[in-house]
């Protein structure tokens, strides 16, 4: 596998994990999940002296989509890519999760919808979409295969636990049974970049994770 470049930004006020990810040999980069502050993520770009290719959201929730407007604003020619069950939510600060909690806030609308099973080949990258649900009703996460194979999750699986499910659209057993059936098979030294909190990998949480591992000790949500 090529090597990769891959800077983790981390924004408050929910430490939402954001991801400049492209090839280490060339400056084109893919922007996933801009969060509360898309200066930093910007700062980053131009620090590098990077060339954003494009924006990818893994869902709608606000913490996520947060620094769109921004990154369009900067890289108007850069499209703006989410899963097709969540692009409502880029739109609607009810849906996206910001109404509700008095701080409204919009993206722009996506310029490519996507659905399981797509390829996206950007940045010199080919990025395998997969549709897991559960956390929002169109959740994606995107698969680069390699040596290890690397997954961009959002808030699907993190160390030790799983997106809540008690948001509008959520199910727990829609969430198990994505991560059972689409994440499970893949080889153990997958390392997973959640949307928050520490990387992990697929045969740390199918050994040890207490909502969907081997021995699960809870249901969630």
């Amino acid at each position: 596998m090529r090597e990769l470049r891959l800077r983790t930004i981390v924004s408050a006020p929910f430490d939402e994990n954001t991801y400049v990810l492209g090839p280490a040999d060339r400056p084109e980069v893919l922007v996933i999940d801009p969060g509360f502050q898309p200066d930093l993520i910007l700062d980053v770009l131009r620090d590098e002296e990077l060339v954003l290719s494009a924006i990818l959201n893994t869902h709608g929730h606000v913490d996520h989509i947060a620094g769109n407007a921004a990154m369009k604003e900067s890289y108007p020619a850069a499209p703006l890519i989410i899963g097709a069950g969540d692009a409502p939510m880029l739109t609607d600060a009810d849906l996206n999760m910001s109404g509700p909690f008095g701080v409204p806030i919009v993206s722009p609308p996506a310029d490519r919808l996507v659905h399981e099973g797509d390829a996206l080949e950007l940045a010199g990258l080919k990025l395998e979409v997969f549709e897991i649900p559960g956390h929002s009703p169109g959740h994606v996460v995107f698969l680069l295969r390699g040596d290890p194979n690397v997954i961009i999750g959002g808030d699907v699986l993190f160390r030790g636990s799983v997106g809540r499910t008690d948001l509008p659209g959520g199910s727990f057993e829609q969430l198990r049974a994505g991560i059972e059936s689409k994440l499970w098979p893949l080889p153990a030294d997958t390392i997973v970049y959640p949307g928050h909190g520490p990387v992990t990998t697929i045969g740390h949480e199918k050994r040890t994770n207490p909502f969907v591992g081997a021995n699960p000790r809870t249901a969630f949500g």
